[in-house]
Formats: structure tokens, sequence, C-alpha cells
């Protein structure tokens, strides 16, 4: 069973994207609002995170230009891409494939048809200082993967930075090299702090399934309930509504 988090943060991923790719007053904008206005109905439990706070909190650190950062996935070289735009510290940006996908009971690491991390990261190995980039350090996994795939001497070369994360699985991370996040939550994981990202309601690839279909969250009912409680039925149908006009539009 799902727990529900006694403070969830929504990063909101979702706003800036609809209207840059629909327009301002465009009626998939005015959907996209009306969503994160009923997602934060509950103010008492509910954040909205955005990405300016997160990046102006991650750019007060004092960091010559890194050698190459590496984006884990996609959505951590657009980050690394975010955060050489405010300060200029990753001139040269790989990106290497691998993302969590859900298997059987747990959860399994895939490089999602690509070369083993060892492979990837081949090409980094050398580098004389390593920016390690993602969004989200949740519960650590794809962060320490990478870490490990490293040989020793370029981990010693290297520091993490994303923009939020939890503090235990950020502390875990500090034990193999220097960590950093934009924003940290402390408390258990999924019980006291949970993380979800706005585009991850609508878009599917939220929810990746070894061997199936990726989904969006509003496509698993239960974690819906267990994190918007009683809106979750009006919260679920507005993310289905949208999704189709997403998709119509797209």
């Amino acid at each position: 069973m799902t727990p529900t988090p006694k403070t969830l943060y929504v990063h909101d991923d979702l706003s800036e994207e609809v209207r840059a790719a629909h327009g301002s007053a465009s009626e998939a904008a005015r959907a996209a609002a009306a969503l994160l206005a009923l997602v934060t109905r509950d103010t008492a439990r509910v954040r909205i995170l955005t990405l300016d706070e997160q990046l102006t909190a991650l750019a007060r650190g004092e960091h010559t230009p890194f050698t190459v950062a590496i984006g884990i996935g996609r959505a951590g070289e657009r980050v690394a891409r975010q955060v050489h735009a405010r300060t200029g510290w990753f001139p040269r940006i790989e990106r290497v494939d691998l993302t969590r996908e859900e298997s059987g009971d747990g959860y399994t690491l895939s490089t999602l048809g690509s070369a083993s991390l060892e492979v990837q990261l081949r090409t980094v190995t050398d580098a004389a200082s390593i920016a390690v980039v993602d969004d989200t350090i949740f519960s650590g996994l794809t962060m320490m993967a990478v870490l490990k795939a490293l040989d020793p001497g370029a981990r010693a070369r290297a520091r993490v930075l994303c923009l939020r994360a939890i503090r235990d699985s950020l502390d875990d991370v500090a034990t193999m090299c220097p960590a950093s996040a934009g924003f940290i939550a402390g408390g258990r994981l999924l019980e006291d702090v949970s993380f979800i990202n706005a585009s991850g309601l609508v878009r599917r690839g939220a929810i990746r399934r070894t061997g199936q279909a990726p989904l969006a969250f509003y496509e698993r009912p239960e974690w819906m309930r267990a994190w918007f409680l009683q809106d979750a039925d009006e919260i679920t149908a507005r993310c289905a509504a949208l999704a189709r006009l997403l998709e119509d539009s797209a």
C-alpha cells in the first residue's frame, strides 16, 4: 500500500512547457493552470517547487567550470544545461542513459538499450574534474549506480549536483563524493516526504515498467489516492483531459 506523505513536493515543470508549446492563452495552458491550482488546494500538505528557486539556490555554490558534466538521462542533461546557462560551470555535457524501471515487486536499473554504464562513462573517466548532474535524488538508486560505475580515481574528482534531494539519500551519496542540491527535504522517504514532477501527472514515461508500456501518474490510481486523498478523483480526471489535449495538439 502506498503511504500518504506528510509533505508532497510537486516540481512545476509543466506550466512553462505548455505555455511555450501552446501559448499562454491556449486551452492547454488554462487546463494546466487549473490542474496545478487543484493539486495545491491542500495547502497544508502539498507544495509547489519552481525551477527558478531550485536553480537560484544551487547556483549560490562556488565552482570553477568542470571539465565535463555527466547528465543522468534526459532530465539530468536538461538540468546541466539549465545550470550552465546561469553559471557557466558545464562547458562540456555528456549524457548517460540510465533510468529506474518497475520489475516485479521492486525496481531495476535500465540503460534503455544503450551500452553498459561502464562503457558509456569511458569518455569521461580521464577528466580533471567531473560533475554528475540529475534533477532529483530520491532513493539515490540511479545516482549511486553512476558513481559506482566510475573508476575510483574519477570518482575522487567528481561532485554531485541536483535540483532537489531527500536529505538522507543525499547524505548517502555524499559518502562517495561531495554532493549538493538546490532544495533538500528532510524526513522518511514516502512516509514523511515525496517528490513528483507535475509533467509526470500527464506525460507517459513517469512510470517505467520492464517489458511494458510506460504510464503517467494519473494512470496509477493507488498513487493518486495516496498523494491527493479526497481530491484524487477530480485531479485524475483533469490529468486525463489535459493529456488528451496535449496528445491531440502534438
